[in-house]
């Protein structure tokens, strides 16, 4: 029986009204001072998984939204009389907007007419619709896209395609998809980071690189290996065109053995006050180097010693006078000094395998050892030696200095050839050999001495032009042509 009367209360004794949608709980329920909890309709306090009573969220973390009625207790009876109310109430008080007969539900359900609808918030988003360009624009970028997938898969079914089987080529076997899954997983072992793979252009940075290298380092070690003098004298006429270079072959025997005089045919010990071969190498800023012989017998003006040979300035003041000397001779001033002896020169054309001499006739001077026939011949050091030393011809000196000139620039187109700067087994011992016996200035270096060997192949040779011959109180001497000589040095001064 309903226990909610009119009359009565209708609560039993011991029971007070709950505010929780009609329920009651006892006074002795121990769940009655839980507080704002959730009861059942059998009206028990209702409890989650872990036995813990379930309570009601706060009323200011609700949301706010209008309570709905408790429909616990409605029947269906009721709830279809409340929606036939509502509707009536609805078909009486609305006008027929729509033209159908669920207008009213339409019109529940929230739909409005066009006139009665709220204007759109123009911040809200609305649906994009490309434009006609826009569109081709994507079907063109489609189209494109499928025929690049067509693409790959023709290359892909390319790449695949089975090879026709023949008489005595068999089908091949098609590998399963996953085939190479399926298999057995190794351990991976550990291995050491590979080094990136260079190319040929790399390699051949690093050919170059080590070249480069080797070169500094064995320029550097010969520079080393040159011994310097002071060439350059206190008084010194101005400075002329171009580079002028004074080249020296000494009558000095010193470092040879008795072995090496009985070869070479040097005869004994002179010391070292005697020059056999003055030459003087212009090389022009631009243009061809001339080669320029200057005798040893020339009668010349030696400073603080009057007239005299041009060796003999040699004897009195080394390299300095000597320098001085063809300064005031030739008006040509002297950038550069290299000497070299005889046991230097002989060393020199052994370290490149020989050189190539070709005499007009056959010369033999027992003084120099030479015995040679006419003709172009190769010669080793020692009969070089002779061919640059002897007299035993008709002009005497001049053929001598001729013949100076000529093993000069054989000898030096044989250093700078590619087959003894390329072969190391040639190369190295003409470095040590070379520049152990060479003499330079004190600013002289290697590097100054490779641009004479440079200069050298094509060089014009020529001889200071002579007027005839004297005997003095010095010996027989050379007399220079003055007005020849006069006009060979200003043509490179």
């Amino acid at each position: 029986m309903d226990q909610r009367g009119t009359g009565d209360s209708g609560w039993r004794r011991g029971e007070e009204p709950s505010r929780h949608g009609g329920r009651h709980r006892s006074n002795s329920d121990p769940d009655a001072d839980l507080g704002d909890v959730v009861y059942g309709q059998d009206g028990r306090v209702l409890r989650d998984r872990f036995g813990r009573p379930v309570r009601r969220r706060p009323a200011a973390e609700r949301r706010d939204r209008p309570e709905r009625p408790d429909r616990s207790r409605d029947t269906r009876k009721d709830r279809e009389r409340e929606l036939r109310e509502r509707e009536a109430r609805a078909r009486h008080e609305q006008p027929r907007a729509f033209g159908r007969r669920d207008d009213v539900n339409l019109r529940s359900r929230g739909y409005r007419r066009p006139d009665e609808r709220t204007p759109r918030d123009p911040d809200r988003p609305r649906q994009y619709i490309p434009t006609p360009e826009e569109q081709a624009r994507r079907e063109r970028e489609d189209r494109y896209a499928r025929r690049q997938a067509d693409a790959y898969r023709a290359r892909e079914r390319a790449a695949y395609r089975e090879v026709e089987p023949g008489p005595d080529r068999p089908r091949p076997r098609r590998r399963r998809p996953g085939y190479a899954d399926a298999q057995p997983k190794r351990r991976r072992q550990f291995r050491m980071p590979r080094m990136p793979r260079v190319g040929c252009g790399g390699c051949l940075g690093r050919i170059l690189a080590v070249v480069l290298v080797l070169a500094v380092v064995t320029t550097l070690w010969a520079d080393t290996r040159l011994n310097r003098v002071e060439a350059k004298p206190e008084q010194r006429v101005a400075n002329t065109a171009g580079t002028n270079w004074l080249l020296v072959g000494s009558d000095s025997r010193q470092g040879l053995s008795e072995e090496d005089i009985a070869r070479l045919g040097t005869g004994g010990d002179v010391g070292v006050g005697r020059t056999d071969t003055v030459m003087l190498l212009h090389i022009p800023t631009t243009g061809k180097a001339k080669l320029i012989s200057l005798p040893r017998d020339s009668y010349v003006s030696v400073p603080g010693y009057g007239m005299d040979k041009l060796n003999a300035s040699f004897t009195y003041g080394g390299p300095q006078l000597l320098t001085e000397t063809v300064e005031q001779a030739t008006g040509l001033r002297i950038d550069h000094y290299a000497e070299i002896g005889m046991g230097g020169l002989a060393n020199t054309v052994d370290a490149v395998g020989g050189v190539t001499v070709c005499p007009e006739e056959p010369i033999t001077d027992p003084l120099a050892n030479l015995d040679i026939a006419a003709g172009c011949q190769r010669v080793d050091g020692a009969t070089a030696l002779g061919y640059v030393r002897t007299r035993a011809t008709a002009n005497g000196d001049l053929d001598r200095v001729a013949r100076q000139r000529e093993f000069f620039a054989a000898l030096l187109d044989k250093v700078t050839s590619p087959a003894t700067l390329i072969n190391p087994l040639r190369s190295i011992p003409m470095l040590n050999r070379v520049t152990g016996s060479f003499t330079v200035g004190e600013g002289d270096h290697v590097w100054h001495l490779a641009r004479v060997a440079l200069a050298m192949r094509g060089v014009e040779t020529e001889t200071v032009p002579v007027g005839g011959f004297a005997d003095y109180d010095v010996g027989n001497v050379v007399l220079w042509d003055e007005a020849g000589a006069n006009a060979l040095f200003d043509s490179i001064s």
